[in-house]
């Protein structure tokens, strides 16, 4: 049981026990009475009053007035309330149990005046009693005594070392103790920081002026006595305006984050990568000490800039990051917000951001606090200058004013601005130079590791309460999810829970409940439903692709199989080699030959990612340039995924080739060629299939070359394939009408040769399926046709 200091009432008799330490206790003196009781001893302890300091010299020398009457000269030291230890000077202008602590003394221990309190008097021997008493480092944080006498004052911290070293030696000092001193007639508050004690042997090998090496790395101590030798490391309080600078100054890594800060209390999924690329470019120089940072003659990073696709958690990492740390509280401003009808408020506007931060750093230079400017949806106001139609000239001026305030005349080195857009290449070109918004973070699609991650985060709270179902595995669900953003798996989450929810709604109503709405569960199958309702914006066009191959694809000859052999050669080889991110495959035969339908069933079985398809039946009725973004659009997405495959059905149709007058567009052409041609960023891969009908057409347009592979898709031409195809479909109910066919067909081609697409033959075998006399009917579409 520890002592209670303020137990005051009680007055022990000599020998009682005293209830907190289990030892003989130490009667209480006289109070104030005409008998003057013997001197304090060390380990003694008395009860005292509390008056204000008898002399304000005693607040620069950092002792404490105690009354003659109590303690003689050879007595050191005084602990009170068994906690706060100070330097002691007798006085006989205070009466018998009485101390008179200086008000910064009385602040540090609480202590009211005309209060008692608990005072033990110590020596070096009794507070060197199984410790070392001598301080090897000694840390002290410095500022203005009176926070309203705040101004910028240039300090070096070597002559502040020895100041306190010659004012305070063989004085005892405690972790976060107070105390003043004067500066250059400036009163200067210092407290303890930091303290690490020696044994005296090594401090008595330490030559003075040589500093304590060696002893400075002793073992961490609570208090200590402060020695000629001692190494004394200075650092600032983070609101004042002192500057240091010198070898003193402490080295430690200034608090930019926020104390209590974790990672995990962001609520971030998949961006790990992310975050260590920010932290190292814009946050690591921010750490260390401005005078450290001076010597390498660098600036902090003044912008950064996330963009990547809609929903991959930009906005959320930004205003994450503003809580993190220890900055004055984020501006957020979204981009439109900024322009304003009238002139010059545009301009104004973008000022009044900067106004906060440009003031404090005029009153305290780079001791001043970051200011953080998060900018949502910066392409709207920062476009490349010169490229609006309009005639106000407003969003250009507006780009000016923002590079005028970042890298401008009065440039500001305690500013951060976040930039987020997913059209970076819209933004002008001079805000993304170093000394602007020169980190560039891509903010991509997560991988599966990082899907896991999301999937923990928005079930956190399921799964504490047990309400997740267990044969949900949330490892099956991030492999599921290929090319979901964060936000369409909190989609899939919210749909998933939506099932859930109408499991336990009664049929027929939507406000009654089941019985057993308390055991709801969230199963495996509802995720299975919400994964089909909710599809990721850069995942497979699965609907497409199943409407290019309604009746699959029939084996009707070998020349099928080998097609197809070949191309998933082409779609290992983009996922596996490092030497190809980009291969480019080009289908080329007669129309209704099966080209679309192949290409549609490689790109569904290439298990890729992302896989789209560019089609001219979705650009209809679009004017040219608008059919050339959609196409660019295609590949710009493709290049946020790291696997891709892009099908550019029908590419005459897409370049308006037509055979009379030869016309096609020339814009269109000249895109697709370099679009096609164009390698891939770093880490991503791509996989093109085209498919044609007029190869000769693009042969003279000079667009072969630029496919890397060709395959031929043939007609068929054998009585066995047509025969294969009314199989597949399920024609005739029996075999021998199969046979009868194979002959009635031999008979009347007579051994001719004929050619029939695949896409033909289906459409003549189902409209043979709607007369009674199906066999008649086939054999006589095929002879007509052939």
């Amino acid at each position: 049981m520890s002592r209670n200091p303020y137990d005051y009432e009680r007055v022990y008799s000599a020998g009682e026990m005293d209830p907190y330490s289990h030892q003989p206790s130490v009667p209480a003196p006289p109070r104030y009475g005409s008998n003057r009781p013997a001197y304090l001893q060390p380990g003694e302890m008395r009860r005292m009053k509390i008056l204000k300091c008898p002399d304000n010299s005693f607040t620069y020398s950092n002792t404490l007035a105690v009354s003659s009457s109590d303690f003689d000269s050879r007595t050191r030291f005084a602990r009170i309330n068994d906690q706060f230890i100070f330097n002691i000077v007798p006085v006989p202008s205070l009466e018998s149990s009485q101390i008179g602590p200086t008000r910064i003394q009385r602040e540090w221990g609480q202590f009211s005046i005309n209060k008692e309190v608990l005072v033990e008097a110590l020596s070096d021997s009794v507070a060197d009693t199984g410790f070392n008493i001598y301080l090897g480092r000694m840390d002290v944080e410095i500022s203005f005594l009176t926070p309203s006498h705040e101004r910028v004052l240039s300090v070096d911290s070597e002559e502040i070392a020895d100041l306190l070293k010659n004012g305070f030696e063989n004085q005892m000092f405690s972790i976060g103790q107070p105390f003043v001193f004067d500066f250059h007639g400036n009163n200067i508050k210092g407290i303890v920081t930091g303290l690490a004690s020696v044994p005296l042997d090594v401090l008595q090998d330490v030559k003075p002026g040589s500093g304590a090496a060696g002893a400075q790395d002793g073992e961490s101590a609570s208090f200590g006595i402060l020695t000629s030798v001692t190494t004394m490391t200075i650092s600032k309080s983070a609101s004042s305006l002192i500057e240091l600078k010198g070898a003193s100054v402490s080295l430690k890594a200034n608090a930019i984050l926020q104390p209590d800060f974790r990672f995990e209390d962001l609520g971030i999924g998949g961006l790990d990568k992310e975050f260590s690329s920010i932290f190292r470019r814009a946050f690591a120089s921010r750490i260390f000490p401005p005078d450290l940072v001076d010597k390498l003659g660098i600036q902090h990073a003044k912008g950064i800039l996330l963009y990547g696709p809609p929903g991959t958690g930009k906005t959320l990492m930004a205003r994450q990051i503003g809580k993190m740390l220890n900055a004055v509280e984020p501006l957020i401003v979204s981009g439109p917000e900024i322009l304003n009808k009238f002139v010059g408020q545009s301009e104004e506007n973008v000022r009044k951001l900067f106004e906060p931060a440009e003031k404090e750093y005029r009153e305290r230079g780079d001791a001043s606090q970051l200011h953080i400017i998060i900018f949502d949806e910066l392409d709207a106001i920062c476009k490349q200058r010169g490229s609006r139609s309009d005639s106000t000239g407003v969003g250009d001026t507006v780009v000016n004013q923002l590079l005028a305030k970042m890298d401008g005349v009065d440039q500001l080195n305690n500013i951060l601005i976040i930039g987020m857009t997913n059209r970076k290449e819209l933004i002008d070109d001079a805000l993304l130079r170093p000394g602007r918004l020169e980190v560039h973070i891509e903010v991509g699609l997560p991988d599966e590791d990082g899907r896991l991650q999301i999937l923990n985060i928005h079930t956190a709270k399921i799964r504490t309460n047990n309400i997740l179902d267990t044969d949900v595995n949330l490892e099956e669900l991030a492999s599921l999810t290929k090319n979901y953003s964060g936000a369409e798996i909190a989609g899939v989450v919210k749909s998933a829970s939506s099932y859930a929810f109408y499991r336990h709604i009664k049929v027929g109503s939507v406000a009654e409940l089941t019985q057993d709405v308390s055991d709801m569960k969230i199963q495996r199958q509802d995720f299975m439903n919400a994964l089909d309702e909710v599809k990721p914006a850069f995942g497979i066009a699965s609907e497409e692709f199943e409407q290019c191959a309604t009746n699959g694809i029939i084996m009707f000859a070998q020349h099928i199989s080998e097609l197809l052999d070949t191309a998933h050669l082409f779609v290992e080889q983009v996922q596996q080699s490092k030497r190809s991110p980009l291969v480019s495959l080009l289908l080329h035969g007669p129309s209704g030959s099966g080209k679309t339908a192949l290409a549609s069933k490689i790109a569904q079985e290439s298990g890729y990612p992302f896989v789209r398809l560019i089609s001219p039946e979705n650009l209809i009725g679009l004017p040219e340039n608008q059919r050339i973004a959609a196409v660019t659009k295609a590949f710009t997405d493709s290049y946020k995924s790291p696997l891709s495959l892009i099908v550019i059905d029908n590419i005459e149709r897409l370049l308006e080739w037509v055979p009379i007058g030869a016309r096609f567009s020339n814009s269109m052409l000249q895109t697709l060629l370099v679009l096609i041609k164009k390698q891939p960023p770093r880490g991503r891969r791509l996989l093109i299939i085209g498919t044609t009908g007029e190869r000769e057409v693009l042969t003279q347009m000079d667009m072969t070359s630029a496919f890397s592979n060709e395959m031929y898709v043939r007609d068929i031409s054998t009585l066995d394939a047509v025969l294969k195809v009314a199989q597949s479909v399920h024609l005739f109910n029996e075999q021998i009408e199969y046979d009868r066919l194979y002959d009635d067909l031999s008979k009347c081609l007579d051994g001719q040769t004929f050619t029939i697409g695949i896409k033909k033959l289906l459409l003549l075998i189902e409209t043979a399926r709607q007369d009674p006399n199906k066999h008649a009917r086939l054999v006589s579409e095929i002879r007509a046709y052939c």
